[in-house]
């Protein structure tokens, strides 16, 4: 029997109902929630991941603040406007769109960023705040995928305490956070983190409960390193050229025939991407709620 399909768009647009309801209220307080991106060069790849960020954020009815900068803006010039968009009462959260060009510090432009409006969730504050499990959830933005993540599975009626979790990737957007968030005892998950250095991962993978592929190798996780019934989740991406098009195409960490043995199965695309934009814009909402509150 095929998986069940853990469809990021129907839900990801369940999530924007209900923020749009959210905005609404702020707004009958008098805020409304400002979400700022900036973007730095001309990357025609980022220009489109902005503009649809934008376009959703206008959509549920937030504020939508553009900055962009020239490929060849110096580190003084990003960071003032780091800055400018620090002390912005009207921005609740933004994002510096990465890759930054070459010649740029990016460690030291998103140390920058105020950790309060942090709407990746990927500051160093906030990870470390994440570690001692301070303030959990509510004063700390959280990172946006490993959150989208869990909230696909719990949005299909999937109860992951106890469970085994085994996450393929120890990146920092989800490999190394998302053990932070499943552990947290509302959630209550085991985690087994594994990755190129791992011997043998198919021992690992097999044991699992739900399996978090964010390796970004092309199908890499085979039907047989999957145990029947297991929750799989695709977060890994791998760009190549559709010899049949002459178009980029995205292939995901999972194969295709992982979706026969699987009891739930994220598409990639159209599985976690969704909800990392949605979780995203949660974040920028609850900063304004918090800013709302202390008014």
């Amino acid at each position: 029997m095929p998986a069940v399909s853990l469809d990021g768009k129907e839900t990801s647009a369940a999530i924007k109902a209900e923020l749009t309801e959210r905005v609404a209220a702020l707004k009958n307080r008098g805020v409304t929630p400002g979400i700022a991106t900036v973007l730095v060069g001309a990357d025609p790849a980022s220009q489109l991941y902005v503009g649809m960020k934008h376009k959703q954020s206008e959509a549920i009815g937030m504020n939508s603040i553009q900055r962009e900068l020239p490929a060849d803006a110096t580190q003084q010039q990003v960071e003032d406007l780091i800055d400018e968009l620090n002390a912005d009462p009207e921005c609740h959260g933004y994002i510096v769109q990465l890759p930054l060009p070459k010649h740029l510090d990016t460690d030291a432009v998103l140390e920058r960023i105020d950790p309060a409006k942090d709407a990746d969730g990927l500051h160093p504050t906030n990870l470390g705040r994440l570690v001692l499990n301070v303030n959990q959830p509510i004063d700390t933005p959280l990172p946006c995928t490993p959150r989208g993540v869990i909230e696909l599975l719990l949005r299909h009626d999937y109860d992951l305490k106890g469970k085994h979790v085994v996450v393929v990737g120890r990146g920092v957007t989800i490999g190394r956070s998302i053990g932070l968030l499943l552990t947290r005892r509302e959630i209550n998950a085991t985690v087994t983190q594994v990755h190129t250095g791992t011997v043998d991962m198919g021992q690992y993978l097999r044991q699992a409960d739900v399996i978090v592929a964010s390796a970004g190798v092309k199908h890499l996780i085979r039907p047989e390193d999957v145990k029947p019934g297991a929750a799989v989740l695709d977060v890994g991406v791998t760009r190549e050229v559709d010899p049949e098009t002459g178009k980029n195409k995205v292939y995901g960490d999972i194969h295709p025939g992982v979706a026969e043995v699987a009891g739930y199965l994220s598409p990639n695309p159209g599985g976690v991407g969704p909800m990392t934009v949605a979780l995203l814009m949660t974040n920028v909402v609850e900063a304004a709620e918090r800013a709302a509150a202390r008014s």
